[in-house]
């Protein structure tokens, strides 16, 4: 029950994770999941204010039109209101949460104008009109705030782009304002940037409005940092209650160099069997990738399953000395790489409905070097998505032949899950800046090219003996599912994804479309797509599959790309990054886009998935005193997102 699909719209399908041996927990590990869990939940209104402007008034708008009409509302322009409801609620906002274009309304603007004023009035409210002039030009005008995120050539990414982290600056004053806060001398220096909006005052002057308590957002920190304190008070060790402390700290004073002490004290907290991250983190959200996104998570550990990632970290010095970078660009001496295995207790802001399998923190380079990272696999969220594609026909559809469809089912899940461990264990913890680079040298390419280092990681090394000696895999073989599965979506089906005519804009798909295009482009015939008849109901339909024709020198194509990115990131080689994303990672061959598209339309499967989280029921005994922490998993994908709209916002 737990992993079934709740609900299906537009290109996205809902599910539900379990909490395999939550019942085992303690009940103080249980209370401090629930308090955690709270603090996790608060944090949404800020994602939706920093995906766009209008956002949350657009939101708060359909969801007073929702209530008030949907016992008695049957047209068709409100079952399309519905749905774009829905798409808001699992993107965080108008845009799509992988595209980051603006979504099209399929229903009427005169009949929206319409509704939110009956149903305005039915409920009591009386600024009907006023919201109506605020929003309707950006729900229903394509041209006006088009793209969450514009990371197109040759463009002002800062003024193109949607997202609310500036406010009347261009790209070049952005650039130059930072540029002057670092300093070549300062190795330690913070991520400066991360915590705040960038806007001009009355006189023009550029200023930082700084997302803490007394800042912007303060009422929603407030909440955040009051649930943290009550989750301290039962939290497993005094090393968990100190992170929550310097946590605190840092959303009372916004103070960057706060934020990195909190770092590497997460970064210490090993013993727990329960972790959390809480605050401003990835900067995938930005065009510049300086600003970072809100999003929680809370896990504990899968114990049956940590043994992978613990064997990986305990040999992270034998990886790092035997990659193939230039030594240059190697560590000198690998530090505190940890990671586990972990199942998901809450999700919430970025991370919320739709989430990443897999995180490595912190994101500070200075930090990596010098305390090392933490790693998780979250093995609930994998397997909920490998459930859910079980029989779906994707394998027949577009791999080229049974044999490599067999093996893909017999080796695919496990070399996804390693290849996922070697990316975020060691991957991202892995090289090293080169003195006087400076951490932001990429810019606007600067995530595309650090995913595209970690994939190509985890490429290399997931074909090495070393996976067999460490009892990783049992046959040496296995990786070739990894990379026929990897390639084929790098080349082909990951554009299923991307509407016809659109190019590539988001960091991880760019990432794999650069690996893939790369290799292909330089294999010498290792590595091709070949046309075949294929007899259809229709009659004779010509389709394209990936053919592997050398493994080996396909893993040799993966060791000089990985070489090549590793330089670009350690010299800090704007131009050579560039022109690798824009001439690989960016453009789709169209007639190839258009087959693709054609034939996983009739296989009828959303190709993105996010998830409902439970709901936490405190059980008290007649003194008032918690008994037990129960999930229920009864809500519905409606009731838990207007329940999240009643009970957790607080921002206008």
């Amino acid at each position: 029950m737990q992993n079934r699909i709740n609900d299906r719209f537009a290109d996205i399908q809902i599910l539900r994770y379990g909490l395999p041996d939550f019942d085992i927990l303690s009940l103080q590990q249980k209370i401090y999941i629930y308090y955690l869990s709270e603090a996790t939940l608060w944090g949404r209104d800020i994602t939706f204010d920093q995906f766009g402007k209008y956002n949350l008034a657009i939101r708060k708008t359909l969801e007073t039109v929702y209530l008030a009409n949907k016992d008695k509302e049957t047209s068709d322009n409100f079952a399309y209101l519905t749905e774009y409801l829905k798409r808001v609620w699992f993107s965080n906002g108008i845009y799509h949460h992988y595209g980051c274009e603006k979504f099209k309304p399929l229903f009427t603007e005169e009949y929206f104008r319409a509704i939110v004023k009956s149903s305005y009035q039915c409920m009591g409210l009386n600024n009907a009109e006023e919201t109506l002039e605020e929003i309707c030009p950006i729900i229903f005008d394509s041209s006006i705030l088009p793209k969450r995120v514009n990371k197109a050539d040759g463009l002002d990414i800062v003024k193109s782009s949607a997202c609310n982290y500036y406010d009347g600056v261009s790209q070049q004053e952005v650039e130059d304002f930072y540029s002057q806060l670092s300093s070549d001398d300062d190795f330690r220096q913070p991520s400066y940037g991360l915590n705040s909006t960038l806007c001009k005052d009355s006189k023009g002057n550029i200023k930082e409005t700084v997302w803490r308590i007394g800042g912007k957002y303060s009422q929603t920190i407030e909440k955040i940092v009051e649930n943290l304190k009550t989750a301290s008070i039962y939290a497993e060790n005094i090393q968990q209650k100190k992170v929550i402390s310097t946590l605190i700290d840092y959303y009372t004073t916004g103070d960057l160099r706060t934020f990195d002490l909190y770092s590497i004290e997460w970064l210490k907290e090993l013993d727990g069997m329960i972790d959390f991250v809480n605050g401003f983190i990835e900067v995938y959200g930005d065009p510049l990738g300086i600003k970072a996104s809100w999003e929680g998570i809370v896990e504990y550990k899968d114990m049956g399953a940590c043994h992978r990632t613990q064997t990986i970290c305990s040999n992270a010095e034998w990886f790092e000395r035997h990659s193939p970078v230039n030594p240059l660009f190697k560590k000198e001496k690998v530090t505190g790489v940890t990671a586990n295995v972990v199942c998901a207790a809450m999700l919430g802001g970025d991370e919320y409905p739709s989430t990443a399998i897999g995180i490595n923190l912190p994101n500070a380079d200075w930090i990596r070097s010098e305390y090392g990272s933490k790693s998780v696999t979250i093995s609930n969220l994998t397997a909920a998505y490998s459930k859910a594609s079980q029989g779906n026909g994707f394998l027949e559809e577009f791999v080229i032949d049974k044999e490599t469809i067999a093996m893909i089912r017999k080796y695919g899940d496990k070399c996804d899950d390693l290849h996922t461990d070697l990316h975020e264990c060691l991957g991202h913890g892995s090289g090293r800046l080169l003195p006087n680079t400076d951490p932001n040298a990429l810019k606007n390419y600067s995530s595309t090219i650090e995913e595209a280092r970690a994939d190509l990681y985890g490429l290399y090394y997931i074909a090495d003996r070393k996976m067999t000696e460490l009892g990783l895999l049992d046959d040496e073989e296995a990786y070739k599912a990894s990379y026929y599965s990897y390639m084929m979506n790098g080349l082909l089906t990951q554009t299923v994804r991307i509407k016809e005519g659109d190019d590539i804009e988001e960091a991880h798909m760019r990432n794999r479309a650069i690996i893939a295009h790369w290799c292909l482009e330089h294999s010498e015939g290792a590595v091709e797509i070949v046309k075949r008849e294929i007899k259809t109901d229709e009659g004779i339909a010509v389709k394209s599959y990936l053919r592997i024709n050398d493994y080996k020198k396909l893993r040799n194509l993966f060791s000089l790309l990985l070489a090549e990115v590793q330089r670009q990131k350690s010299e800090g080689d704007y131009e050579a990054a560039r022109n690798l994303v824009e001439k690989y990672g960016v453009k789709i061959d169209r007639n190839l886009h258009h087959e693709i598209l054609s034939r996983y339309k009739r296989l009828n499967i959303a190709p993105y998935k996010g998830f409902l989280n439970p709901r936490y029921v405190l059980k008290r005994n007649s003194d008032g005193n918690i008994t037990d922490v129960v999930p229920d998993f009864s809500e519905t994908y409606e009731e838990q997102m207007l329940r999240y709209g009643r009970e957790y916002s607080l921002l206008s």
